[in-house]
């Protein structure tokens, strides 16, 4: 069974990628006519810089993955195997690869410009500003999330956290070689790959842990540091680095799926249809899907990251397909994966304790025991740090690009201050000042809240966003590229919408109320109130978009 899974999914993302990818890039986008790329007009050493198309799909990749298509997929299974896999497979295709590609594209042609901009042009200015909005809370709650599966990945083991700084150290070493010195890329990835190995083994003498605060604190520390350097000094090299991880993960683990045969006996096919699974609540598969499974199906975050940071390093559009699209497409094979490993290994892992174990640890577990397994010169210890290191690193790359959007949209939200205060102007436009308060905010409610809670707070914002993205994409498909694809848009737009909305929805009534049961405790209640607050002000917001779209839509003036 593992087998078969395993080669359908690869058939279904190659057929895709080279039928419906291509239509986009020739038919709608006509990318072969388009301009010079921003990064090459704007280039300025820091933002702005012209990249190697696979140099740029290693940052993109790590940059839109994190541990999002690891940790839904291992939480979904307690739907049963089957359900969380056809919803991996028909949002990927369907939504996902289409609303990465579109929105790095848009991106690319509004000169490099965040999503918010994109929106403002296409549906007017009042929407321009709700998505600003969207974003910040999105990103806080994105270095929520995450930040608490990193402090706990590296409390419970610190040879993680120590493999992850010297892995770090050879990013930078790396990263001198490719740019600073003749070497060039082929010469300092090898210096790279050799400098990884150290990375492993000096992280593995290491056994000592330090408190899940104190990770928080370092955490803190460093995504306010990497999301203000110059992205060439530690984020693209490190990210490109971080590839070779998937690349790695995904063949080691691919071929052992392949090899493997096995049933997938440990997950059965289906449990129930609402099984105790978001904050310990009776959770029904529709519509609560897309508040577990987020990035390996859709995620809006990947517009951020394709509109922050990728369309700025785009050497010509006609990469776009590679980067964004293929991304996409690939991350849902990782997806996949995690599904297969857990379902055909899980139990022999982890036993009677499997579906207790926490996601993260769930995947890290059944993935070494399917790899060491299949390929025995793997050995089950190496998989295991090299697992739980893979999803760490990823993870802490998502917080440290989320900071960095994040630091990008409180500067675009002050420049309305830039004439009437030019002193508040100033100190929210610092880049210290502006990385700081995303970082902040975020450690705070990581510290507090529960990932059973947060991570479904996160992925429905996540989801929300990815089908206001498409709505505005649909928009400009419409009016500016091709009318006659927008339907291919438009319509599973309409449907993400209506789903993550009621299911945001029925997360509000159900779900933080459980926060205000005991007001004794009172990080819980501070968290609830927090978490509630964001995500009934999102909801506000969604409306707002969507009847600006509506009007926008159907020909009607948008109010500024």
């Amino acid at each position: 069974m593992t087998t078969i899974i395993a080669l359908f999914a690869i058939a279904l993302y190659l057929v895709f990628y080279f039928t419906y990818g291509k239509t986009i890039r020739d038919k709608v986008l006509q990318s072969g006519k388009a301009p010079a790329a921003p990064s090459e007009r704007l280039s300025d050493g820091v933002d702005y810089i012209p990249s190697n198309k696979y140099v740029l799909f290693g940052h993109h990749f790590a940059s839109i993955a994190g541990a999002g298509p690891i940790t839904g997929p291992a939480m979904a299974v307690a739907w049963g195997w089957l359900p969380g896999l056809l919803w991996i497979w028909f949002g990927n295709v369907f939504l996902g690869a289409i609303h990465d590609y579109l929105a790095l594209a848009a991106s690319v042609r509004y000169d490099g410009r965040s999503m918010q901009f994109v929106a403002q042009d296409l549906i007017g200015k009042k929407a321009g500003k709700t998505f600003g909005w969207f974003i910040l809370f999105l990103c806080i709650l994105v270095v929520a999330a995450f930040g608490d599966i990193v402090a706990g990945q590296f409390a419970t083991d610190g040879r993680v956290f120590f493999a992850f700084v010297f892995f770090c150290v050879a990013a930078v070493i790396s990263g001198f070689f490719m740019y600073r010195t003749k070497l060039g890329l082929g010469w300092g990835s090898v210096i790279g790959l050799l400098l990884i190995g150290v990375a492993f083994y000096a992280g593995n003498m290491f056994t000592v842990k330090w408190s899940k605060d104190i990770y928080f604190l370092i955490i803190f520390i460093y995504i306010v540091l990497a999301s203000t350097l110059p992205v060439n000094l530690l984020l693209q090299p490190r990210d490109y680095l971080s590839s070779f991880f998937l690349y790695f993960g995904l063949l080691a683990g691919g071929i052992a799926a392949l090899l493997s045969m096995k049933g997938l006996d440990s997950i059965p096919i289906y449990t129930t249809w609402a099984p105790k699974l978001i904050g310990g609540q009776p959770s029904p598969f529709w519509p609560t899907v897309p508040l577990i499974i987020a990035c390996g199906a859709l995620s809006g975050f990947h517009a951020l990251v394709a509109s922050g940071t990728s369309s700025k390093q785009l050497a010509k559009e006609s990469d776009a397909m590679f980067v964004g699209y293929g991304a996409m497409l690939v991350e849902g094979f990782l997806s996949t994966l995690v599904v297969i490993s857990i379902a055909a290994f899980g139990f022999a892992a982890l036993g009677d304790k499997l579906m207790a174990t926490p996601a993260i640890p769930r995947f890290v577990q059944s993935f070494a025991k399917m790899v060491s397994t299949q390929l025995p010169f793997l050995p089950m210890n190496f998989m295991t740090l090299f697992a739980a290191v893979w999803v760490s690193t990823f993870a802490l790359t998502t917080l440290d690009t989320t900071n960095r959007l994040g630091r990008y949209i409180v500067q675009e939200m002050a420049l309305p201050m830039k004439a009437k205060n030019p002193g508040a102007y100033g100190f929210f436009n610092n880049k210290w000042v502006a990385s700081f308060i995303i970082a902040f905010v975020g450690i705070f409610l990581a510290r507090s809240g529960g990932y059973t809670v947060l991570w479904p707070a996160f992925s429905g914002a996540n989801q929300l966003l990815a089908s206001v993205v498409m709505l505005t994409v649909a928009v400009w498909v419409k009016n500016k590229l091709n009318p006659k694809y927008t339907m291919a848009v438009l319509i599973p737009a309409i449907f993400l919408w209506v789903t993550v909305t009621v299911a945001l929805i029925w997360y509000e009534i159900i779900v933080i109320p459980t926060f205000f049961k005991d007001m004794s405790k009172v990080m819980s209640v501070i968290t609830g109130a927090t978490v509630g607050g964001i995500t009934l002000f999102m909801l506000i917001l969604n409306f707002i978009m969507v009847v600006a779209f509506y009007k926008n839509y159907k020909g009607g003036k948008v109010a500024a």
